[in-house]
């Protein structure tokens, strides 16, 4: 008798293992890619924003270098 809760405590954690069900494994697999997507999406995204083109530049020229240019 004393046996046979010994062979079951054995195979009882094999069950819970990860590389044991291909089921609970691919479940986690799936559910750490959507986050992973997520999270790499969420972080470009923000990139994306912080680099944003803010408008064109007020730049002074020279009034001798323009088309046509002006002198004293």
């Amino acid at each position: 008798m004393e046996d046979n809760t010994l062979t079951h405590n054995i195979t009882e954690p094999r069950k819970k293992d990860f590389a044991w069900s291909w089921v609970t494994s691919s479940r986690f697999l799936f559910y750490m890619q959507v986050v992973a997507f997520a999270a790499f999406l969420i972080g470009g995204s923000y990139a994306l924003y912080q680099h944003r083109y803010k408008g064109k530049p007020k730049v002074m020229v020279p009034d001798n270098t323009l088309y046509t240019p002006k002198y004293k």
